[in-house]
C-alpha cells in the first residue's frame, strides 16, 4: 500500500537542510564521526560466556544485515575469566564468589569452561539457517565472513588488560584505519579487551609528534555500548585516560534481563511465555536450538552453581541443597530466560528510527545516555539486586512502546531461518515522512505531516502516530492526531521552552495477525 507524500508548517517554522549542517561543519574538524548517510554501523561485539550472552548473540545474528560485524570476541568479566593456566589465583573484593558460603577464591579460573566455544557455537548455527535467510534478506553476511571476525581478547582474569591479545589488537588496528566512520564497541561482558587496545595505542604513540592526531582520531571513532562496567576496567581506566569517549549507558530500553517476567507490564510479558518462545522461537531451527530458556537442561559450564537455569521439576530448596545460588524465582519450562546485553545494539537495527545517530539519538535500545557508572555491578549494588531477584520484587513497567513489535520483528527472523521460500513468511513493510526530518518549531504552531509507505508482501499498512514523549525533553502532553493515508497533524504546545526537543514517531504495521513494522520519525526542537 503506498502513502502520500509532503510536510506542511503552518506558520514560519525553520528547517535544518543538509547544507546547512554541511556549511555548519566545515567550521572546523568534527569531535565525533557519525556513520555516513547510507552505509552500515561498524561493530565489535565483545562477550564473555554468559548465557544472557549466548541469548543476545543469537539475536545479534539474525540482525547482521543491518550492521557491518567488524569483530566477535571473546572476552572475560568479573563473572567470568579463564585464568592462565599456570595455578595463578585471583580474588577481587566485592565480588559475587565473597558473598557465598565457603567462598573458593582465591581460585585458578572462575565460571569458564575449559573447551568454551560459544561465539563459535553461535557462528555455526548460522551457517545452518544462511541458506534461507539469505533468500529474505541478500545482506546476511556470508557465515565464512562472520568466522573470519571471532577472536580471544583478554580473558584470563577479571580487568586484566596487561597484554595485547587477538582482540584488542582487532580493536586497536580498527581504531586506527584511514576509514572515517566510527567504531562501535560493545562490551556484554568487561572492558578489559576494549581497555587494552586504548592502552596500547597510548603506549605506542603518547609522547610522540603523532600523539594529538591518534588521540584525536581515537576519540572520533570509539563509541562504547555497554553492559555496565563488569571489571572496573572503565572507571579505573578509559574514563580517567579517555574520559571524551563517547559512553552510551542506555535506560528506557526493552528490559529483556533475567526475570523480566516480573519487570515488564502482563501485556509484554505474553510475549516471553513458554508457549510464545515454543511456538516461535526455541523450535525453529538451528538458532532456535541454541536459545537458552528456562528448564532446558544445559549448562553454560558444567557445574556452575549460579546457572540452575536448565534444571526443570525441582523446587528452589531443592537446588540450594545441591549447592545452587538461586538468586532469581523460577519460571516455568521454555520460559524466555535472559538477553540483558540485547539493547546495547538494538539502536543499530535498521527500523526507521536511526536511533544511535547523536541527532535522532534512541530506539528499541533506550533513549537516554545515562551517566558512566558500575551498572549495577558495583558490591553493594550487585547485592542489592541479587537479594531483590530472589524476592522477585519488581516492579512492573507501563507498557512499552516497542516491546511487542521487537518480540514479533525477532520471531519472524527466526521464521526466516527456516524458511526456504520468500512467499513462505512475512516481512517489514517500509515508511518514510516526506520532507524535512528536523524541524524548528514555534509554541502554537500547527505542522502536518504524511508519508510515503509500502509492503513488499502486498499487504495493507495500518499506521499509529505519536510523541515519544520519554525521549524528548519537553514532559508534558502532546497529542500527535493520525488521519487517513498515514498523514498526521499536530499542535506545539503553548508553554513549550526555547530548547525542548520532541521526536514524533510514525508506526506503519502490515495487517496481518503478527504483524511486522518499520518506523520513521521527525525531530522538532523550539526556536531559541
Amino acid at each position: 500500500m503506498a502513502g502520500y507524500a509532503g510536510i506542511w508548517l503552518a506558520g514560519a517554522a525553520a528547517v535544518l537542510t543538509p547544507q546547512m549542517a554541511l556549511a555548519a561543519s566545515k567550521k572546523a574538524p568534527p569531535l565525533y564521526l557519525e556513520t555516513p548517510e547510507g552505509q552500515k554501523p561498524r561493530v565489535v561485539i565483545t562477550a564473555d560466556p554468559e548465557l544472557d550472552d549466548n541469548n543476545s548473540l543469537i539475536r545479534y545474528l539474525l540482525y547482521s544485515t543491518d550492521y557491518r560485524t567488524e569483530g566477535l570476541v571473546y572476552a572475560s568479566s568479573q563473572f567470568h575469566w579463564t585464568g592462565d593456566g599456570k595455578g595463578t589465583k585471583l580474588s577481587v573484593p566485592g565480588r559475587e564468589y565473597t558473598r557465598i558460603p565457603n567462598n573458593p577464591c582465591p581460585c585458578t579460573s572462575w565460571r569458564w569452561s575449559p573447551d568454551e566455544r560459544f561465539i563459535d557455537d553461535a557462528v555455526a548455527a548460522y551457517a545452518k539457517a544462511y541458506p534461507n535467510l539469505k533468500v529474505h534478506n541478500k545482506d546476511y553476511p556470508t557465515p565464512e565472513l562472520l568466522k573470519s571476525k571471532i577472536r580471544w581478547g583478554n580473558v584470563q582474569f577479571d580487568g586484566e588488560m596487561d597484554k595485547d591479545t587477538p582482540g584488542s589488537d582487532l580493536i586497536k588496528k580498527l581504531l586506527l584505519d584511514d576509514e572515517e566512520a566510527p567504531i562501535y564497541l560493545h562490551a556484554w561482558g568487561g572492558g578489559s579487551t576494549i581497555a587494552r587496545a586504548l592502552k596500547s595505542i597510548e603506549d605506542q604513540y603518547k609522547g610522540t609528534k603523532q600523539w594529538a592526531a591518534i588521540r584525536a582520531k581515537v576519540i572520533r571513532k570509539a563509541i562504547l555500548h555497554p553492559s555496565g562496567d563488569q571489571d572496573d576496567t572503565y572507571v579505573k581506566y578509559i574514563k580517567p585516560n579517555w574520559p571524551e569517549i563517547r559512553y552510551r549507558q542506555l535506560a528506557g530500553g526493552l528490559a529483556l534481563g533475567y526475570n523480566a517476567q516480573n519487570a515488564v507490564s502482563l501485556e509484554d510479558a505474553a510475549y516471553l511465555s513458554s508457549d510464545w518462545m515454543e511456538k516461535n522461537i526455541s523450535s525453529r531451527g538451528s538458532l532456535g536450538e541454541r536459545e537458552r530458556v528456562w528448564g532446558d537442561g544445559k549448562q553454560m559450564v558444567k557445574g556452575d552453581i549460579f546457572d540452575f537455569f536448565g534444571f526443570s521439576g525441582k523446587s528452589a530448596d531443592e537446588l540450594r541443597k545441591e549447592g545452587y545460588v538461586v538468586w532469581t524465582p523460577l519460571r516455568d519450562k521454555g520460559e524466555f530466560l535472559g538477553e540483558g546485553d540485547t539493547d546495547t545494539f538494538l539502536n543499530l537495527v535498521n527500523n526507521g528510527l536511526r536511533g544511535y545517530r547523536d541527532n535522532s539519538f534512541g530506539g528499541w535500545g533506550g533513549y537516554s545516555k545515562a551517566d558512566p557508572t558500575h551498572g549495577g555491578f558495583g558490591s553493594a549494588d550487585f547485592a542489592a539486586m541479587m537479594a531483590n531477584m530472589q524476592r522477585g520484587e519488581r516492579k512492573r513497567a507501563p507498557t512499552h512502546p516497542f516491546l511487542a513489535a521487537a518480540q514479533r520483528d525477532w520471531a519472524e527472523r527466526f521464521k526466516w531461518a527456516v524458511t526456504p521460500t520468500y512467499a513462505g513468511a512475512n516481512h517489514n513493510p517500509s515508511v518514510s515522512v516526506v520532507g524535512p526530518h528536523q524541524i524548528v518549531a514555534k509554541p502554537g504552531q500547527v505542522l502536518k505531516f504524511s508519508t510515503k509507505s509500502s509492503d513488499p508482501d502486498g499487504d495493507k499498512i495500518a499506521f499509529k502516530w505519536w510523541n515519544w514523549k520519554e525521549a524528548g525533553t519537553y514532559k508534558g502532553d502532546l497529542a500527535v492526531t493520525g488521519e487517513a493515508g498515514g498523514r498526521a497533524s499536530l499542535t506545539i504546545p503553548a508553554d513549550a521552552k526555547p530548547g525542548d526537543m520532541f521526536q514524533i514517531i510514525v508506526e506503519a504495521s502490515d495487517v496481518r495477525p503478527e504483524p511486522l513494522s518499520h518506523y520513521d520519525k521527525v525531530l522538532i526542537s523550539i526556536a531559541k
